[in-house]
């Protein structure tokens, strides 16, 4: 089996990468200048030397299109574009481009070069906008709140519609936020993690935060890129909410990941009302009772291992 994975130089991809190197894969590694990337993340994971390496642009259709002539993938893995969603409110011409026109390059291209290709396509718990206190499965409606949530939900619509009108086998994880040490420190998880460390080390910082009154259902990426590659070999494609069904407030990663740095977060923490987003989510929680069932996928890793596994690594980071 030969697999694409359109972003691969990311956390997901890296992980997706040793998943799918371990089940006896052959893995195409697709990033927009792969002579000028480091990989950094596959180099991490000791896969770099593994993983076939190519330049594609994913906004670019001739592009996509001539790497799937060339390397002749069974599955593709969409996990390019833009993919903060703070930084969307900044750029969301490039975030709808590089997500939305992204996925639709994909989805045209395999259907113009006639394989039998099956394509997964990274969707995201943004789109639901504000759950509240009811969980998300897949039969919530879509209320986006930011251009990235905007595009993630053009994304699976247009997804969706490619596999209803032209028989492709492509199908959309909707995930919740998951993490894991190869987060760059523009997440917020990794921020406050690398924050605390810092401080724990010697430095004099705070830790600056917006809205840390928020919910969110975070997980362990390692695991939701089983699910990934278990969409993709079903009978017949379908959508899952990936998750762990907990949500917690990020006061909670917060205090959990300064506690185990010995540290009392409400000493180094201050809030910066210029970090709020114009729109935000207060409450996101999911319910992957479809996955556990259709998949037989359960998240195992609990949110306190997750901000432990984290805290080790940056910690290791620092003193070696």
């Amino acid at each position: 089996m030969r697999a694409l994975i359109c972003g691969v130089g990311g956390q997901d991809g890296a992980y997706l990468s040793r998943l799918l190197l371990d089940k006896g894969y052959e893995v195409i590694g697709a990033s927009r200048d792969a002579m000028a990337s480091s990989f950094s993340n596959l180099k991490n994971l000791g896969i770099l030397d593994k993983v076939i390496t190519t330049s594609m642009a994913i906004t670019d259709f001739r592009s996509v299109l001539q790497t799937l002539v060339k390397h002749q993938p069974d599955e593709i893995y969409n996990l390019a574009g833009q993919s903060s969603v703070g930084l969307s409110f900044e750029q969301p011409v490039e975030t709808m481009e590089s997500i939305a026109i992204g996925t639709l390059n994909l989805l045209e291209a395999i259907r113009f070069y006639g394989k039998p290709i099956r394509l997964y396509n990274a969707g995201s718990s943004e789109c639901f906008g504000e759950t509240g206190t009811n969980p998300a499965n897949e039969e919530t409606p879509f209320r986006p709140r930011s251009p990235y949530a905007v595009a993630k939900a053009s994304a699976h619509n247009l997804v969706a519609n490619y596999r209803e009108a032209y028989s492709l086998y492509a199908c959309t994880g909707i995930l919740f936020n998951h993490e894991s040490p190869l987060r760059p420190e523009r997440f917020v998880t990794q921020k406050i993690v690398s924050t605390a460390a810092r401080i724990a080390s010697g430095s004099n910082e705070k830790l600056e935060m917006g809205n840390i009154d928020i919910q969110r259902d975070w997980g362990w990426a390692p695991e939701y890129v089983q699910a990934m590659w278990k969409m993709l070999q079903l009978n017949h494609p379908e959508d899952f909410v990936i998750a762990t069904g907990k949500t917690v407030t990020l006061e909670f990663f917060i205090e959990q990941a300064f506690q185990f740095f010995g540290l009392h977060y409400k000493d180094y923490l201050v809030i910066n009302s210029n970090l709020y987003r114009p729109t935000d989510i207060h409450i996101g929680s999911a319910n992957p009772s479809k996955a556990n069932k259709l998949l037989a996928w359960r998240a195992q890793v609990r949110i306190e291992t997750i901000i432990e596994n984290m805290c080790i690594s940056t910690k290791n980071a620092i003193y070696t």
